[in-house]
């Protein structure tokens, strides 16, 4: 063979005692001289020695440019002697002992493993084998062998497996060799072949041997033994022959034995080892099963109950946990079927899609079990905490669009001018010559509103009070009004009972209640019969005052035209009586330590002590009769309203109630938007909810958000708004699953638990929860009549209905711009060639935030002041502000009545069954036709899972960026305004983060809003604009959770961002440049203050009206928050939390992406009032 030749790094002395030495091994290696050997004994030796007693001899045989090690490979692939062969395994043993990790990765560069595994293979052939040159070989391997991806099939292929197997069953009782020997053995088992191949061997059964109960002796061999074991149960194979062998009981039986003796934790990592063992073989479902049978269950849950005092035990309750959860029995929802419990009939069913899926199901197989949901293997399932972001991580780059064809902007093939035509009277602004029309009036143009009257009545259902004939109509004045109480009776029952549910039309009420009229006349009979009685006076805040664009009886007529699938005759008190934000800082909630644990303990209690479940049910929406359970001994729930959402409610425990949510209208999924009503409950008294069929695999609820509750009781005196509220909130995988059909054929498709406890403050109040705030279509109906009664002269504001519904509700269509000065052609020309700004919203139902964003912009472009003047005569705009009305009215998360997400439908949309998207898409086509195009097009959504508002849009370049794509410069040439409009928002918008957009065109997304109309209409700012559900953790509103007030203020925002957006390309244009100039730094200073409390708390602070108040500062935009590129994001990016996180029953991981508590800001009560952004 060739001799490597000595050489030294530079700075190294070349008289150095162990360069010689090395220099005389090098010229003795390849000469076979008899006498060569005793000096090799020498040489050797003194090297070793000098290894052993300078650290610097180390690095100067490992040093860069040393060949060293080279020499000491060679040497011991030539020599012969065993003496010499002991010493130069001492020597590469020193060289790799403890701090050498890159000197291991020397040897394993220069070819040292092969060199070793041949020395084994000659060693074994020895008999007997010298015991010292395997427990050098064997202490070397195991330390070289992590370092070498290819070290298991290295030693394969050199039959180094069974040379160890069998060094192990002959030196069992060799305690010095059988360290060594497991140590290898466990590198070995790291390959899936190898695992397989030794358990085969019986090394199975050999483990099982030397493990033992617990004992203070030979504890390193017992961890070895266990870890080896660990890694070997990865196997399929090896997990069955070990529950075959029953080694499940008695691996239970060792772990209890080590729990009981280690009273001192000194020994924890073995109990964790033998844990390692019975989460590998669970992973099988026969592992699962002789699990349970073993009474595995009760003592995991008992040993981790001791634990649970011990910080330091942490690792063996995180894993006890896990593996209960694992071998928790799957279970399907206790409903009759996922599908919705409301129908309805479709014109026609999709040729393909999972709603023909659907409908082509015989009802038999809605969620039966089948035998290939339990799977055989947990290990294929996704490992991860968060499967779906994980998931998203791998795929994102196969998910990017790399067709440069589809990539580059161009219309499609689209309707004919003569289809198209029917559009034209949506636009006739752009033919009005406005003749005869007065330009200068001073009065605004009004639409008749509804009378007001002193004493009316208002239908308010709540939960049924304790007997169904105490039901009575309630009239509430907008003064003082008496309460009827009755003896005995507190205010609270008092109020309750006055608040009873009746029928919207007048008609017999639901669930046995009497009839409204009925309930009228026996009203009016107790307040005369009563006058003279003791009376409990209400004060009941003016909400006309609070709340201009809010009228209650205006909203109760409007809820009169709404239809609904479900034929809703009630009305939610927070929708009726309206919301106004609170002018206090709602904090994202930091999670205490171990909460998530706590919670999955309880549920594991359900299985062990079964006999302490209530299982009650109390309110079941398929039981349609009679939905609701009353016996006065526990909560009333009821959802049976517009935007409602709550199918089930089940007392398992006297204060604990799971719930299960409804699929949306024609799907068997999409369970995350929530709204119902809870009332009789207990003063001071914790109530955990659980919704038990959430799906996403990760939630905001785990990074700080909270639920909305809003409160009757404190509506009544005078507060009425939605709250964030809620403590112990976590969000984790559940015991429930769908089955394989169900999921589309994705085996183990498991549900999530999201859980919060609340306390209620008043006794049998009638509190509300939502998913976010809620903002219904009769909302929407109800706000665009009040803004009409805002129109001045100068505003042209048309609504038109676009089309009807499958429901056959109206889809609303609003054009705003300013009205011409004058009938001068110069003038009409003007306004006749605005440019437009297309914006849609909601097409999501259960984003409502996206609707908040809406009502902030409708009520900016409506405003009187001289910007939103000059942005009316900036553009034009068309705005869809409710793209799905019937989803949002039926409580639906996701899709319409036809079952489809909306949002997927652009491409190719059926008039028949997206009619609301097919007119849309229609507008917009029209005005291409027109060579019209918009400048802008933005549709506003809401995101579950990240935080700030962001935009997505749509780049060529930036989408190739991604990609290892081969593309031409002329084929990425773009125009990089597309990034004007998100950079302004990011320097004016406190809530806006330039960081988290994207512009990546992905194929997933091929047939959303923003693509379709980027690629098909040529719409080069087409936009997704996402405001976070929980709140932001950047920029002014860092730490705190997102309201309505914030929200609104991103609509205004977005008003100011296109004006900029004009001013930057076409700044002669503008009027009032210069009042424009002055009034926005106002109100890009002062965007979230209040000026005033009381009454003032509902004014809009944005909407300026052209004067600067004396109680604001003038300031100078915020520079943007971040000004790096923007690349594509798709996970989450959420900083380490002290506690694990586990979402998935089968996760190894150990460390979650959790919300840094450090960064939110700690202020007293009266420092936050003081200090609060909000007002």
């Amino acid at each position: 063979m060739n001799k490597p030749k000595m050489t030294t790094e530079k700075g190294v002395p070349s008289n150095s005692r162990v360069v010689m030495l090395l220099g005389q091994l090098e010229r003795m290696n390849g000469e076979a001289v008899p006498g060569d050997a005793e000096m090799a004994r020498h040489v050797t030796g003194k090297i070793l020695h000098l290894i052993q007693t300078q650290e610097k001899t180390k690095k100067e045989m490992t040093a860069k440019g040393s060949s060293g090690m080279e020499v000491i490979l060679a040497a011991l692939e030539n020599m012969q002697d065993l003496q010499t062969v002991l010493n130069i395994l001492c020597i590469l043993n020193e060289l790799v002992s403890v701090g050498g990790g890159n000197r291991v990765g020397v040897l394993v560069s220069k070819g040292g493993t092969a060199i070793l595994l041949q020395l084994l293979l000659s060693a074994s052939k020895d008999v007997p084998p010298s015991e010292e040159l395997m427990l050098q070989l064997h202490s070397i391997l195991a330390k070289v062998g992590p370092k070498d991806k290819k070290f298991g099939v290295k030693a394969r292929v050199n039959g180094a497996l069974n040379i160890t197997v069998n060094l192990l069953k002959q030196n069992l009782q060799n305690q010095k060799l059988l360290l060594p020997c497991l140590q290898v053995l466990r590198v070995y088992s790291s390959n899936t072949v190898n695992a397989v191949s030794l358990g085969k061997n019986g090394v199975v059964e050999l483990l099982f041997k030397i493990i033992g109960p617990y004992s203070k002796k030979n504890t390193s061999i017992q961890k070895v033994v266990l870890d080896t074991l660990t890694v070997l149960l990865k196997s399929k194979a090896n997990s069955r022959r070990a529950v075959d062998r029953t080694y499940v009981p008695a691996l239970l039986t060792i772990y209890q034995d080590w729990h009981r003796n280690d009273t001192r934790h000194r020994h924890a990592h073995i109990r964790k080892g033998i844990l390692g063992c019975i989460r590998n073989v669970t992973n099988i479902k026969l592992g699962r099963k002789a699990f349970l049978d073993a009474d595995g269950m009760r003592i995991l849950y008992s040993t981790s109950t001791e634990c649970l005092p011990v910080r330091t035990l942490d690792p063996l309750v995180n894993t006890s946990s896990l593996i209960m959860r694992k071998c928790f029995p799957k279970n399907r929802l206790p409903v009759p079927t996922i599908k919705s419990v409301f129908q309805y009939r479709l014109p026609h069913v999709p040729a393909e899609g999972p709603v023909a899926q659907l409908y082509r199901q015989p009802p038999e197989v809605d969620d039966v079990v089948d035998e290939s949901d339990d799977n055989d293997d947990a290990d294929t399932e996704n490992d991860t905490e968060n499967e779906e972001d994980d998931r998203d991580c791998c795929l994102q780059n196969d998910d990017i669009e790399t067709d440069l064809n589809k990539l580059r902007p161009g219309e499609q093939a689209s309707r004919t001018m003569e289809e198209l035509r029917m559009y034209e009277r949506f636009f006739s602004e752009l033919s009005e010559d406005f003749q005869g029309y007065h330009f200068h009036g001073s009065s605004p143009c009004q639409t008749p509103s509804l009378p007001s009257k002193s004493l009316s009545r208002i239908v308010v259902p709540t939960a049924p009070d304790m007997t169904p004939s105490d039901s009575n109509l309630v009239q509430l004045e907008c003064a003082d009004r008496a309460l009827d109480q009755r003896p005995g009776e507190g205010l609270e029952q008092a109020l309750v009972r006055e608040l009873g549910r009746v029928a919207l039309d007048g008609g017999a009420a639901p669930n046995g209640q009497r009839p409204a009229a009925e309930s009228e006349v026996e009203r009016e009979d107790d307040c005369s019969s009563h006058s003279s009685g003791d009376q409990a006076v209400l004060e009941v805040p003016d909400t006309a005052a609070l709340l201009p664009l809010h009228d209650p009886e205006l909203y109760v007529e409007m809820v009169k035209d709404t239809r609904s699938v479900p034929q809703y005759s009630e009305v939610a008190y927070p929708d009726y009586f309206g919301h106004i934000a609170p002018t206090y800082r709602e904090h994202i909630v930091e999670r205490l330590y171990g909460v998530q644990r706590s919670k999955i303990f309880q549920d594991i209690e359900r299985m062990i002590h079964p006999n302490d479940i209530l299982d009650k049910v109390v309110y079941d929406l398929d039981l349609q009769s009679c939905p609701v359970v009353d016996d006065g001994e526990c909560l009333k729930f009821n959802s049976l309203f517009e935007s409602g959402n709550l199918r089930k409610a089940v007392q398992v425990r006297k204060f604990e109630y799971d719930l299960i949510l409804n699929s949306d209208i024609n799907s068997n999924h999409y369970h995350q938007w929530f709204y119902f009503e809870v009332s009789s409950m207990r003063a001071g008294t914790p109530y955990r909810f659980n919704i038990i069929n959430c799906e996403k695999s990760n939630s905001q609820f785990n990074y700080g958000m909270q639920v909305l509750m809003y409160s009757v009781r404190e509506a009544i005196n005078g507060r009425p708004c939605w709250v964030r509220t809620g403590t112990d909130i976590c969000y984790y995988k559940n015991h429930f699953s769908r089955s394989s059909i169900a999921a589309g054929g994705q085996k183990g498709k498991s549900y999530y638990t999201m859980t919060f406890t609340v306390t209620f403050q008043h006794k049998d109040d009638v509190c509300y929860f939502a998913y976010h705030y809620p903002y219904t279509y009769s909302t929407l109906k109800m706000h665009l009549q009040k803004l009409e009664a805002l129109r001045t002269p100068q505003i042209y504001l048309r609504q038109d209905v676009l089309c009807e519904t499958l429901g056959g509700n109206s889809c609303p269509l609003l054009t705003i711009t300013a009205m011409p000065q004058s009938t001068s052609n110069d003038q009409i020309c003007q306004f006749r060639n605005r440019p437009y700004v297309f914006l849609t919203a909601r097409v999501h139902p259960g984003e409502t935030n996206a609707s908040w964003v809406m009502k902030g912009t409708l009520e900016f472009l409506m405003g009187t002041g001289p910007v939103a003047q000059s942005l009316r005569e900036a553009y034009i705009f068309k705005i869809v502000p409710m793209l799905n009305p019937d989803g949002v009215v039926n409580g639906n998360h996701r899709c319409s009545l036809s079952g489809e997400d909306l949002n997927r439908q652009w491409q190719r949309p059926n008039p028949d069954l997206h009619p609301t998207i097919f007119h849309a898409k229609g507008l917009l086509q029209y005005l291409s036709a027109l060579q019209r195009v918009p400048l802008v097009y933005c549709d506003y959504h809401g995101h579950s899972r990240k935080k700030n508002v962001f935009m997505y849009g749509c780049s060529i370049k930036e989408t190739v960026w991604q990609t290892d794509v081969n593309a031409t410069s002329s084929d990425l040439h773009e125009d990089l305004g597309y990034r004007t409009l998100p950079k302004i928002l990011s320097q004016i918008a406190p809530a806006f983060s330039m960081a988290s957009c994207s512009f990546v065109v992905e194929k997933s997304k091929e047939s959303t809003a923003r693509v379709v109309v980027w690629r098909e209409i040529g719409v080069q700012k087409s936009y997704t604009m996402e405001s976070t559900l929980c709140g932001c953790d950047q920029g002014k509103y860092k730490g705190l959770q997102i309201g309505t007030r914030e929200l609104e203020e991103m609509g205004a925002q977005f008003c100011v961002a296109l004006l900029r957006l004009k001013r930057l390309s076409s700044p002669l244009e503008l009027r009032h440049a210069s009042h424009f100039l002055e009034a926005e730094g106002d109100l890009i200073e002062t965007s979230c203050r209040n000026t005033r409390a009381g009454a003032g708390c509902c004014t809009p602070t944005w909407a300026l009206r052209g004067r600067r108040s004396a109680d604001f500062s003038r300031g100078t935009p915020r520079p943007p928050s971040s000004q790096s590129s923007t690349t594509y994001v798709l996970k989450e990016d959420e900083p380490s939390f002290m506690e694990e996180v586990d979402y998935s029953a089968e996760s190894d991981e150990e460390t979650d992406p959790q919300e840094n508590p450090g960064d939110e800001e700690h202020l007293s009560d009266s420092e936050a009032v003081q200090q609060h952004p909000f007002t």
